[in-house]
């Protein structure tokens, strides 16, 4: 009994020491976002929160923001299904985290080591689409379920182009196995799978701006409009629950991208002295977050460059252009590992 307690009990303390970090990195992206985007637009950005008296470029920003949001009133609509619209957030949350069971930090720092956890990764992120439906259905607006229905069809979509994107990968790795995929590409920079899968690297990055609403593909918020979509008759802690699993989302895209294309936690200096195997090593969880913050800094690159797409053309995108991309590029990565182009595992 006391053996299963403390099995128990470090398995939650391995779940704290993943969620409460991602919390923490939340809280600060937000920061970092408006950050990055006032330095392009030639702006400040937050410059005025700070700690003990003391501004330090706006660092108690998010702090505030949460205090904020945590002390203001949840209003439920009169109308509304009440258990369906505090449920929402939960559903759209819960699989956001849940995905983080697999994702693996270095060759042994890893939650869940399943075998399917490439597949874990496409169930959980498929499953945060409900509680789009959920919300826009139980707010009982218009305007909430007409939002809900454009995300859940651009979601949908652009999770097709997603999971043929990520076919490439297991064609080429053999596995689905997230710590298994990154020891297949062992070896340089060039024996990373975003090489020979180029193209569905691209698919699977903008599928993956898509999949979390992000601009230029924020169709279904609209964030410069009045009406923000799904999740217009949310206020207080329920919203912030949907802005939490939006750049938790956000975040597990980019780890992925730097898992399933870029090697993980392998450096790609092998042979150099400094930044080889002598110092910080093939299996550096440094390597793994500085992929994953590049990839980051993509998300908010892209939101301060592009203009918004109109919604026929985010959905003509992605059925008629990004699809038929990774199927035929499916077809000739098959024919490379079959042909021995490139080798399975190198």
């Amino acid at each position: 009994m006391l053996d299963a307690l403390l099995q128990l009990l470090w398995i939650v303390a391995k779940i704290l020491l993943i969620v409460v970090p991602l919390i923490l990195t939340v809280a600060y992206y937000t920061y970092a976002e408006r950050k990055v985007i006032g330095f392009m637009q030639v702006r400040m950005g937050p410059n005025r929160v700070g700690f003990f008296g003391f501004k330090l470029f706006g660092l108690g920003q998010p702090i505030a923001d949460v205090v904020k949001l945590l002390l203001k009133e949840i209003i439920l609509p009169a109308n509304a299904n009440k258990f369906l619209f505090v449920l929402a957030p939960v559903m759209a949350i819960a699989p956001a985290l849940a995905a983080w069971a697999v994702v693996p930090f270095n060759d042994f720092m890893v939650l869940a080591d399943i075998n399917a956890g490439l597949l874990y990764v496409l169930a959980m992120t498929s499953l945060g689409v409900y509680g789009i439906i959920i919300a826009g259905w139980a707010s009982n607006s218009k305007y909430a379920f007409l939002g809900a229905m454009r995300s859940a069809a651009q979601i949908v979509s652009y999770e097709i182009a997603m999971g043929f994107a990520l076919v490439g990968v297991l064609i080429m790795s053999g596995t689905l196995n997230l710590r298994e995929i990154v020891l297949a590409q062992r070896g340089g920079i060039f024996d990373w799978f975003w090489w020979p899968l180029l193209p569905l690297f691209v698919v699977y990055f903008i599928s993956g701006i898509a999949e979390t609403n992000r601009a230029p593909f924020d169709m279904a918020e609209g964030e410069s409009e009045i009406v923000a979509g799904y999740h217009v008759e949310y206020s207080g802690a329920a919203f912030a629950v949907f802005f939490l699993a939006e750049y938790t989302n956000m975040i597990l895209i980019s780890s992925l991208a730097a898992i399933l294309f870029f090697g993980g936690w392998l450096s790609p200096f092998v042979s150099v002295p400094v930044l080889g195997d002598t110092f910080l090593g093939q299996g550096s969880i440094l390597w793994f977050l500085a992929k994953t913050v590049f990839f980051m800094f993509m998300f908010l690159w892209l939101r301060a460059t592009f203009p918004r797409y109109r919604y026929d053309q985010v959905m003509r995108l992605g059925w008629k252009v990004l699809i038929p991309i990774t199927i035929f590029w499916i077809m000739v990565a098959a024919v490379m590992i079959v042909f021995g182009v490139v080798v399975r595992g190198s």
